[in-house]
């Protein structure tokens, strides 16, 4: 289901102690979706464990929680993130166009905060170092090539958490959508049980964003699904939209 609602409860992932908000959806099941913009994304402190600066504030929220099934190990989920060419096509439901497009029309790992330095994919070894990984994509509805980085935050048998942020501007022609640092992601996977994982998807448009980047929340969400499903082994348009 999806709280399109902006209701009382803040994004709890599922490092904060209790009961994360969203709870995670059944297995087989779409997951269930929160979103928060406005008064509603800015009074929200980042909680230590996403790895967000503390002191930034957001336009819009988008928070995913489900559990999918998965009989391998956490390197197998992990390899997953680290395969960034794979995610090459990925599709996800326009809301403009009432269609499914490509999110993603390129997508490569690289050597440092440089789209042109491109790499191969990051194995599994290479990310539970912690340090930084880069990649760059190419988003069909912007312009350029930005750079992403990629930190693993937390990694074991049974859970992982994964953070990204922009670390160079998107634009769309000449106008800055979301200067360095304004788009935030971090995912968290545990295992719930013999061949059931959870995983909680974390997003975030920082207040900084231009204006025009606002408004847009089932374009948002749509996106976010899309990454889910990719994350979860799932085709992003295999199933109906969740924000349509």
């Amino acid at each position: 289901m999806i709280d399109m609602t902006f209701a009382q409860d803040e994004p709890r992932p599922p490092c904060a102690g209790g009961l994360a908000y969203p709870a995670h959806a059944p297995v087989g099941t779409t997951p269930a979706v929160a979103v928060w913009s406005k008064e509603n994304a800015a009074r929200w402190m980042p909680l230590t464990c996403v790895g967000w600066p503390a002191s930034q504030r957001f336009k819009v929220v988008v928070a995913l929680a489900g559990n999918f099934r998965h009989d391998g190990s956490a390197d197998d989920l992990l390899a997953r993130f680290g395969a960034v060419s794979i995610m090459r096509g990925l599709r996800y439901w326009s809301v403009t166009d009432k269609a499914w497009r490509t999110l993603i029309t390129d997508s490569t790992a690289v050597d440092g905060p440089d789209a042109k330095q491109r790499r191969p994919d990051f194995n599994p070894d290479e990310l539970k170092s912690g340090a930084d990984f880069f990649f760059a994509q190419d988003d069909s509805r912007s312009t350029g090539f930005p750079v992403y980085r990629m930190r693993v935050l937390e990694q074991g048998p049974f859970r992982i958490v994964v953070e990204t942020e922009n670390v160079t501007p998107v634009r769309v022609l000449i106008v800055t959508l979301f200067p360095p640092g304004s788009l935030r992601a971090t995912y968290i996977l545990e295992r719930h049980g013999p061949g059931v994982w959870g995983i909680y998807g974390l997003s975030g448009t920082g207040e900084e964003a231009s204006a025009l980047a606002g408004g847009h929340e089932a374009s948002y969400v749509n996106r976010a699904v899309a990454l889910y499903r990719y994350f979860t082994g799932v085709p992003g348009d295999a199933e109906p939209p969740l924000a349509p």
